[in-house]
């Protein structure tokens, strides 16, 4: 497999005339893909793009943008996808940051972006939701062969910044071979092929839409039914005729709330895979229950792409994330010190591999502390591995409730919590307490024409829980915060929380 990202994912389908984005519009072909990409190379280099320089991009999700990811691979630059949702003052620390020498983004944002852009002196393109704009206004007069220029496997090909929960996002530093080896562990896992129909929904400012579902889907050639967004309608009448799908726990669950969905409409699918949050065992058990298809749950991150992979062959655990990947080592720790534990211990999920990126950009201090010398990362997020070598994910560390002196894991609240009849979903979070230190809130979503009964909520929790587990207040809201990818923002809840 070649070193050079764009060699091992598009270079062998360059001359394919089968179809690769199927959107609305039109069937974008391998070559036509390709050709539209080498425009958008030329464009960039002509516009001052050299190797090594960041091509940030805020744009809509349209077919268009995916080009502009393989071309930003063929021009040797690296791409910086950014959410759409992204604010003037959040867009302002990342082109600080960055310091980007190609700005692409929605007419609508041209002037406010340009105002950034002058600063640094970087060019500013605009692309549309339909795939207008200036930039591909100017590749349409450029030539459809481009030269790629040679990257090494350590040379960056994406950055990608954290969501920045709490502090300042961290912008992940990702090189060639972290993105093909990573493409290559999944083709394998997941037995991928030119045969597969993907569904993709998905955003693809995010590593889930882009490295995981496009890299994977480029790397064997299979045809992708490109959708702007989670459209319901869409997704039903496109299930029949595919054979993959990728999506978030959200994905699912309003699967599972129309009735139109079930064995028949899934009837040609061969997996559904989800990932970006955790999904609740509930979801998994009422869609095998419904479709005969068991969920096959994920687990990944920025700074490392995926990890572990319940199996495509053998027994995916509901509320497992699987086992390490090929290649892919990953270890259970004590927080404190780093020491390995044994099977059934909750401590520290640390990862090695060739997935693992290069560190954190402009930040040496922060990579420091979470790259170990021996190639570890330390990730943050807190599980378990069960007899069989299962991961089971208990939470973030920084989600963790010390109350009382005792540790409290807000995963083993809300897995009894949401057993409750008229529960949705929950959430559990600490907030400050002079007394205990942090006292524990949970914040529960009722079902459909249901009211949740607290007192139902504590009988539960007596009979399954210890005491200092037990939360000291109850909210019910209509919905939970949650990010762009469908992960819970408790730093929100812990904000907004008023008792």
């Amino acid at each position: 497999m070649s070193n050079h990202l764009y060699d091992a994912l598009i270079a062998p389908n360059t001359e394919g005339t089968s179809c690769f984005l199927e959107t609305d519009k039109e069937e974008i072909s391998f070559a036509a893909f390709t050709s539209s990409a080498a425009q958008m190379a030329h464009v960039l280099v002509d516009m001052g793009v050299k190797p090594g320089d960041r091509v940030l991009v805020q744009a809509p999700k349209c077919a268009e943008m995916v080009m502009l990811y393989a071309a930003t691979l063929q021009a040797g630059a690296v791409f910086l996808p950014l959410n759409t949702a992204y604010t003037r003052d959040e867009l302002a620390y990342f082109v600080g940051d960055a310091a980007p020498s190609m700005i692409v983004c929605a007419p609508s944002a041209e002037s406010e972006l340009s105002a950034l852009a002058k600063a640094g002196n970087a060019s500013v393109l605009t692309l549309d939701k339909d795939g207008s704009g200036t930039l591909s206004s100017a590749a349409k007069e450029k030539s459809k062969h481009f030269e790629t220029v040679a990257r090494d496997a350590e040379d960056l090909a994406a950055l990608l910044y954290t969501s920045g929960t709490t502090g300042r996002s961290k912008g992940a530093m990702l090189s060639h071979a972290n993105l093909s080896s990573n493409a290559q562990s999944l083709v394998t896992a997941w037995e991928l092929s030119r045969d597969d129909v993907l569904v993709h929904a998905l955003p693809i400012f995010h590593t889930h839409g882009l490295f995981v579902a496009l890299n994977a889907a480029l790397m064997v050639g299979m045809r992708v039914k490109f959708m702007n967004a989670f459209d319901i309608d869409k997704i039903l009448a496109a299930l029949p005729v595919s054979t993959l799908m990728m999506g978030v726990p959200t994905f699912y669950t309003r699967l599972l709330a129309d009735d139109r969905f079930g064995r028949e409409v899934a009837n040609n699918m061969r997996l559904f895979i989800s990932g970006s949050a955790p999904l609740l065992a509930e979801t998994h058990e009422a869609f095998t229950a419904r479709t005969e298809h068991q969920i096959l749950e994920r687990y990944g991150m920025t700074e490392t792409n995926m990890n572990t992979s319940n199996p495509y062959r053998g027994a995916r655990v509901a509320g497992s994330v699987g086992m390490p990947l090929e290649g892919v080592e990953v270890r259970v720790t004590d927080p404190s010190t780093g020491a390995p534990l044994p099977d059934g211990e909750i401590g520290m999920i640390e990862v090695r591999g060739p997935n693992v990126f290069k560190g954190y950009w402009k930040m040496p201090e922060k990579t420091a502390e979470e790259l170990r010398e021996n190639g570890f990362f330390i990730s943050g997020d807190l599980g378990q591995f069960d007899e069989n070598g299962y991961l089971s994910i208990v939470g973030r560390q920084k989600d963790l409730i010390i109350t009382g002196g005792y540790n409290v894991y807000p995963k083993e609240i809300e897995d009894v919590l949401n057993d409750v009849d008229g529960v949705r979903e929950s959430a559990v979070f600490g907030v400050p307490d002079a007394d205990f230190g942090e006292k524990i809130i949970a914040a529960c979503v009722a079902e459909t024409n249901s009211t949740i009964d607290q007192s139902a909520l504590e009988t539960a929790l007596a009979e399954k829980l210890a005491r200092f587990k037990h939360p000291r207040a109850f909210q019910t809201l209509e919905s939970l915060p949650r990010n762009a990818m469908g992960k819970v923002q408790k730093n929100i809840l812990r904000d907004s929380f008023d008792g």
